[in-house]
């Protein structure tokens, strides 16, 4: 264990103070991806299967509390089937852009670790070419250091970025699983409600064609038919 504080302390004061700025990279990206997960941890929900949602949906008090309040609100005091589906978008306005702004922060994040990976390299090259150039007794050792703080950063910007992009990827599916129970779950309270409200949605009428006008012969006058 001494052993590997040993490793990480030297890691640290190796990398250059680019390590600090990847340790504030990691520390908020993992925090964000964690919270973003916690809200967004609707497994029971989003492998519920049809006939679990009709019953839910027939007895709001049968289902999960994560989602009773949401069966609630789509139902209370709607007149219509067009009501039903404002509200469900009123939900979704609600919830899903948050998430999205929400993973996007975490993309820019997490992607900003390896950046500051390759600005830790840049300047552990120019110090190496700095030594070069001044000489001396201590250059083999200044070049040495340049080097091991260019290699250390990069190294660390990219192990602190796989397991965020990672988590961002997890975050995603979840997220698209969660629009999908949100759509399946309006269809199942449409069809509940549809003989309710039979003949208050929109209907679409195909207008009737117009047929051509028939050519019709002139009758024959009266001077006519007393001549025949």
């Amino acid at each position: 264990m001494n052993a590997l504080f040993q490793q990480m302390l030297h890691t640290w004061t190796t990398g250059g103070w680019v390590m600090a700025a990847l340790a504030l990279v990691a520390l908020i990206s993992y925090t964000i991806a964690v919270r973003i997960l916690i809200h967004l941890y609707h497994r029971g929900l989003t492998k519920a299967t049809d006939p679990e949602l009709r019953r839910w949906v027939a007895e709001p008090e049968a289902a999960p509390s994560s989602v009773r309040e949401l069966i609630r609100y789509t139902q209370d005091e709607v007149n219509s089937l067009l009501d039903i589906e404002g509200r469900f978008r009123e939900v979704e306005a609600a919830k899903v852009p948050e998430m999205d702004r929400r993973i996007n922060f975490l993309n820019v994040i997490v992607i900003s670790a390896p950046l500051f990976g390759l600005l830790g390299t840049v300047l552990g090259m120019l110090l190496t070419f700095k030594a070069i150039g001044i000489g001396g007794s201590s250059t083999s050792d200044i070049i040495a250091k340049g080097i091991s703080e260019a290699l250390v950063a990069t190294q660390t910007g990219m192990m602190v970025a796989i397991p965020g992009l990672v988590l961002a990827f997890v975050a995603k599916r979840w997220r698209n699983e969660y629009v999908a129970f949100l759509a399946r779950l309006e269809g199942v309270t449409l069809r509940h409600f549809r003989p309710e409200f039979h003949g208050m949605t929109r209907h679409f009428v195909r207008p009737r064609s117009k047929k051509p006008a028939q050519p019709t012969t002139p009758s024959p006058s009266a001077p006519e038919l007393a001549a025949a």
